[in-house]
């Protein structure tokens, strides 16, 4: 049966909240409204205000709560709107969430999970075209997941509530409307990068919004005549590093898709997770496709050319091949 990524992450919440009355979602427009993009729709009427929460526009604020209610015994899961509104929330997730376990000494666990919307592609303009995965990738004491295929979007949530510790779930804005066939949720494994495509001439490494254009990039290269495996992170903290250096190994050359800035990238971490462990298996030098050093361009044209696309990616990895 065919399932969009955003019916997806809809019946996770919802079996979610059958499952477990500790369970509670909270956050800007997800009662009344079905949320801003449509994901809680009809979850108030099922569930009631009591477990379906309108909060007011102070992330600062709300996601405090979660994490109070978290402590208290609850499960709750967060929405915030958009990427970049969780700016305003980082003194919580980083300074109390992210750290409480560390300095209670192992009394108190933080088990909220916080879920956003990610990414460009959509002519959101610059406020509203984040990637900033990486941000949260790099702090202690948070798993950081970004489910690329509906099969992720409907299968992480209940191990990410079942986690002790905070869980941030990053859902790229480009990915709500793509569907695939789901016919019963299989539980996912959120400690494990996933091969997407087996191949031996190259590794291409990405994740999120991002994969299903390596994917796309993948087959044009097929049809010259490479063979590229797509890895998929999934798991950004913690990084599956056994998979990247399993893959690059038998490929011996690397490219990873990142849509966030070139530097301080993801990307940069990966490829040096590569040169660490896997220097002598490569005979090229990994390079990385990320996003523009500019803020995301409104125009629909501008914004194409600041992203990673499929053209980008079949043009760095025969690069990388070059004349073998």
């Amino acid at each position: 049966m065919k399932t969009s990524y955003r019916e997806a992450v809809r019946e996770s919440i919802r079996e979610a909240m059958q499952a477990d009355p500790r369970v509670f979602l909270m956050g800007e427009d997800v009662g009344r409204y079905g949320g801003t993009y449509a994901v809680s729709k009809g979850l108030l009427d099922e569930f009631g205000p009591e477990r379906i929460r309108d909060t007011p526009l102070s992330e600062l604020g709300f996601v405090g709560v979660g994490i109070g209610a978290a402590i208290g015994g609850m499960r709750p899961i967060v929405e915030i709107m958009t990427v970049n509104f969780s700016l305003l929330a980082l003194d919580q997730i980083v300074n109390t969430a992210a750290s409480l376990r560390h300095m209670s000494g192992g009394q108190f666990s933080v088990p909220v999970v916080v879920r956003m919307a990610t990414g460009a592609g959509r002519q959101l303009a610059a406020q509203h075209s984040h990637s900033l995965e990486n941000w949260y990738a790099h702090i202690p004491g948070i798993r950081v997941l970004a489910p690329a295929t509906v099969a992720d979007a409907r299968g992480m949530l209940a191990p990410a509530l079942a986690d002790p510790d905070p869980v941030i779930i990053f859902e790229h804005v480009r990915l709500y409307n793509t569907t695939e066939d789901l016919d019963r949720p299989r539980p996912v494994d959120i400690n494990c990068a996933r091969i997407r495509r087996s191949g031996a001439d190259i590794s291409l490494i990405s994740y999120g919004g991002s994969l299903p254009k390596t994917l796309a990039a993948a087959e044009v290269l097929a049809g010259r005549g490479v063979d590229a495996e797509v890895v998929d992170l999934r798991v950004l903290r913690p990084l599956d590093t056994e998979t990247i250096i399993g893959s690059v190994s038998k490929t011996h050359r690397a490219v990873v898709v990142d849509e966030g800035w070139r530097s301080g990238s993801l990307a940069a971490e990966v490829m040096a997770r590569i040169v660490e462990s896997a220097f002598y298996d490569l005979d090229a030098p990994p390079q990385r496709v990320c996003s523009a050093e500019v803020p995301v361009p409104y125009p629909k044209h501008l914004e194409h050319e600041a992203i990673p696309q499929v053209d980008t990616i079949v043009s760095t990895a025969s690069k990388v091949i070059g004349d073998r």
